[in-house]
């Protein structure tokens, strides 16, 4: 297996849902098996608010928790962003760590599992693109939108439907159909 997938945990509100869908997410992804999978959990990475006194495209970074960030992002040829919907948008610690780099998320295929009321984290996963796409990532059009998201967790344990598990398995095919093309792409 040489693609590698890292799972990003977009919340980090205590009491939060994201982390038992990540979960999920890693479960099904380590049963896809085509994948080593790493998870980032944005609650346990010591990011503050951006504090790097260069442009993230120099690659000059300064803080020991840049340089952390970056080695456990730059090595993945895949990302699946778990990510909550706050006021119609992604969360400020998600758009924070991908702040912090450049290069690193250039050329990658990134997939979304988002989650919500009625919208599901639809209105997020849409502000997400417009952000990736400006680091050169390939984000999917197959994704996982969990609406109504109280009644799936309980006692933080997430129970997806048979719909969910059907998306999930479409979203991680076509993320390693696309981690293949970009990762011959990058080592050209």
């Amino acid at each position: 297996m040489d693609l590698s997938l890292l799972i990003v945990v977009g919340s980090t509100r205590p009491g939060r849902v994201g982390l038992p869908i990540a979960q999920w997410v890693e479960s099904r992804a380590r049963a896809h098996g085509k994948f080593a999978v790493h998870v980032a959990d944005l609650a346990e990475i010591p990011l503050p608010l951006f504090n790097e006194p260069y442009h993230p495209k120099l690659g000059r970074y300064v803080h020991e928790h840049t340089k952390a960030w970056s080695a456990m992002v730059d090595p993945a040829d895949a990302f699946i962003f778990v990510s909550p919907e706050y006021n119609y948008g992604f969360s400020a610690a998600l758009k924070n760590a991908i702040d912090y780099l450049h290069r690193e998320w250039q050329f990658k295929p990134v997939g979304f599992v988002s989650y919500g009321g009625v919208a599901a984290g639809t209105r997020a996963v849409q502000m997400l693109k417009q952000v990736v796409t400006t680091l050169k990532m390939v984000p999917l059009y197959d994704a996982v939108a969990i609406p109504w998201v109280d009644q799936l967790v309980v006692d933080g344990v997430f129970t997806p439907t048979p719909a969910l598990e059907e998306a999930a398995q479409r979203m991680l095919d076509e993320l390693h159909r696309w981690a293949v093309g970009l990762k011959h792409m990058r080592e050209s």
